[in-house]
């Protein structure tokens, strides 16, 4: 059976207390949330901190889901989880329990004061564009396929695969 909504892409990083299991508790309340199905996400990556540098390296991966939630819905559903995690706002770019990013809303062009798809800045990040390499290299950000995109940047920015749990 197909899945039913929009296709989205997810970015989920932390980078306090224990990494890994913040963002695999993010993909459970992310998968129990009404109007959104967990399709796929790529393996876990460790990645160097981005902006503000003083901090621990971030655990990042991408997920790919359905949703028949609106953007901003979906947005607020994803700011909900991050707030249910203990996420703080302090820095910019700074430490964090979990981050929730959405990527992509289908084909979708958004420019809204509290919301921009495609992500403004992710194809200039390896801790995004690699891990969406594992679940849709063949996908198109900026006239570039992603797998392209992500050969590119891991030879120009810190990301190392984790060994699978």
């Amino acid at each position: 059976m197909p899945a039913e909504g929009i296709r989205c892409f997810i970015g989920l990083g932390s980078n306090m207390g224990d990494a890994e299991a913040n963002i695999k508790q993010a993909l459970k309340l992310l998968a129990n949330t009404g109007g959104i199905s967990v399709a796929s996400r790529a393996p876990f990556y460790r990645t160097a901190p981005v902006g503000y540098t003083e901090q621990d390296y971030f655990i990042n991966t991408v997920a790919a889901i359905y949703t028949t939630l609106s953007p901003k819905a979906l947005l607020e559903k994803l700011q909900a989880i991050e707030n249910k995690l203990g996420r703080v706002r302090l820095i910019r770019w700074g430490p964090r329990t979990i981050d929730l990013d959405l990527l992509l809303y289908g084909n979708e062009l958004i420019h809204e004061p509290d919301l921009e798809v495609p992500h403004p800045r992710m194809h200039q990040r390896a801790f995004v564009v690699v891990p969406l390499a594992d679940i849709c290299p063949d996908l198109v950000i900026n006239g570039e396929k992603v797998d392209e995109l992500a050969r590119r940047l891991s030879g120009e920015q810190d990301i190392y695969a984790i060994v699978p749990e």
